[in-house]
């Protein structure tokens, strides 16, 4: 039969042995205003695009790639732009 197991004792730290808290620490800790915790990073987008799956030519990818960062913002641009003037279901 399996005995009961004691927890294991944590070795004592003392107090001393923290690390400083420096300017970088301060600037990436939580900040609070009152209770309301102010979040940071990335604000929370207006408008939420859709994930999708999308298989696309190699050549219209790399195209889009090339232009640099934002390549996929652009290609969203492109398309909204064609369905200003194309439907859908329309194939050129």
């Amino acid at each position: 039969m399996s005995a009961n197991k004691h927890s294991t004792p944590i070795d004592w730290v003392d107090p001393d042995d923290a690390p400083e808290l420096t300017e970088a620490f301060f600037e990436a800790a939580d900040e609070f205003k009152g209770p309301l915790l102010i979040k940071r990073g990335r604000p929370k987008a207006d408008k939420v695009l859709t994930r999708i799956t999308i298989r696309l030519a190699p050549e219209v990818v790399e195209q889009f790639k090339a232009s640099g960062p934002g390549w996929q913002t652009r290609m969203n641009a492109a398309l909204a732009d064609w369905l200003k003037s194309h439907s859908p279901g329309e194939i050129p």
